[in-house]
C-alpha cells in the first residue's frame, strides 16, 4: 500500500467511526446548542483528533526513523541499517537508503585505501630522503667540524665543539624523525620490534613511564595490518602526551582467537565522549582498511584507552 493511500484508509477509518457513531447513537444536537451537547460533540472531536495522530504516528514512523539516521549516519562506522520488511513506498525508500549506504561506505573505503596508501608511499619517500640526504650532509659537516676542531686553535676549540653537539643533536632529531615517518625497523624485524623502538624513543622524549605487554604467541601479520597497528599505537601515544596529563602508559598487543587486539591506556584526565578529530578519525579510516574496529572508552581506573581490533588473515606466509 502506498503511503497516500495508507494516510487515507487511517483517516477514513477515523472518519467512518465518527459517522457511524452519529447515525446510530441515541444523541440529538438542539438549536441553540445545549451544554450537554457541547460536551459531547467536543469530546468526540478530540476523541477523532487523538486517534487520528496515533494512527499517522503509527504510520510515519519508519520515516522518522529514517529522518534520525540520515543526521546522525557516520561513514566510519558502518553496519548502521534501517530494518526493511513488507512492502510500499516507505519500505522501498528505506531499502533504497540502505543501499546508497552500502555504497557509500565502499566508495569511502576504497577512496580511504588510496589516500592512505599514497600518505604512506610519501612518508617513506620523504624519510629516506632525509636519511640519505639530510643525514648525510650533517654527518660529512660534523666529520668536518672534527678536522676543524683537531687543527683550531684551544680558544676557538670549544666553541667548535659545541657546533658539533649541536650539529649531533640536530642529526639525531633528523634521524627520529625519519624513523617516525617510516620506521624502518617494522619492516626489517617484525611489528614487536617496531612497537618496543616507540614505546622506548616516547619514554625518552616525554618522560612518560611506559609499560609494554606483548603475547609471546602473536600470529604472523599481513604488512598492511602491522603498519595501521603501528601507526594507531603512534597517534595514541601522540594524543597522550599532548592532552592527556598522564604520568604512565599501558601498550598491549594480544593474540584472541581471530584477531591481534591493541590496547593503549593512559592514566590522565580521561574523556566523557572524545571529540573526533583528524587524528582519531584518521584512526577509524587506517581501522577500516583492514577490516578492524577502533573504540574510545575510559580506562577501568581513570584515562583513556584506545582499543583496536584487526583480524587476522587466514592466508599466512
Amino acid at each position: 500500500m502506498s503511503l497516500f493511500w495508507r494516510i487515507f484508509a487511517l483517516n477514513a477509518v477515523v472518519l467512518g467511526t465518527a459517522t457511524a457513531l452519529l447515525l446510530w447513537a441515541p444523541v440529538t444536537v438542539s438549536v441553540p446548542v445545549l451544554l450537554t451537547e457541547a460536551i459531547i460533540l467536543v469530546g468526540g472531536l478530540v476523541v477523532m483528533l487523538v486517534a487520528n495522530a496515533a494512527l499517522l504516528r503509527l504510520g510515519l514512523a519508519p520515516l522518522g526513523r529514517l529522518t534520525k539516521l540520515m543526521t546522525t549516519v557516520d561513514l566510519l562506522r558502518p553496519g548502521q541499517r534501517l530494518p526493511a520488511s513488507g512492502g510500499g513506498e516507505v519500505t522501498e525508500v528505506i531499502r533504497t537508503f540502505n543501499a546508497m549506504l552500502e555504497r557509500l561506505e565502499h566508495e569511502r573505503a576504497t577512496s580511504s585505501a588510496r589516500a592512505l596508501l599514497a600518505q604512506e608511499a610519501e612518508r617513506r619517500r620523504i624519510a629516506q630522503e632525509l636519511h640519505d640526504e639530510v643525514g648525510q650532509s650533517m654527518t660529512a659537516i660534523l666529520l668536518e667540524l672534527k678536522r676543524a676542531s683537531d687543527e683550531a686553535p684551544p680558544a676557538l676549540r670549544e666553541q667548535l665543539h659545541d657546533v658539533q653537539e649541536i650539529t649531533r643533536e640536530s642529526l639525531d632529531e633528523v634521524r627520529r624523525l625519519a624513523r617516525r615517518l617510516r620506521p624502518g625497523v617494522l619492516d626489517d624485524l617484525g611489528l614487536v620490534s617496531a612497537l618496543t623502538s616507540l614505546t622506548e624513543d616516547f619514554a625518552t622524549h616525554t618522560g612518560l613511564q611506559v609499560t609494554r605487554r606483548f603475547d609471546a604467541d602473536l600470529p604472523v601479520l599481513e604488512p598492511g595490518t602491522e603498519l595501521v597497528l603501528y601507526r594507531v599505537a603512534q597517534e595514541s601515544m601522540t594524543n597522550v602526551a599532548r592532552h592527556a596529563d598522564a604520568t604512565q602508559v599501558t601498550v598491549a598487543l594480544r593474540h584472541t582467537d581471530d584477531h591481534v587486539v591493541l590496547a593503549v591506556t593512559d592514566d590522565g584526565c580521561g574523556v566523557e565522549a572524545p571529540r573526533e578529530g583528524a587524528g582519531i578519525r584518521g584512526m577509524r579510516e587506517r581501522a577500516l582498511l583492514i577490516g578492524g574496529s577502533l573504540d574510545i572508552t575510559p580506562a577501568p581506573d581513570t584515562g583513556t584507552r584506545v582499543q583496536l581490533t584487526a583480524p587476522v588473515s587466514r592466508k599466512q606466509p
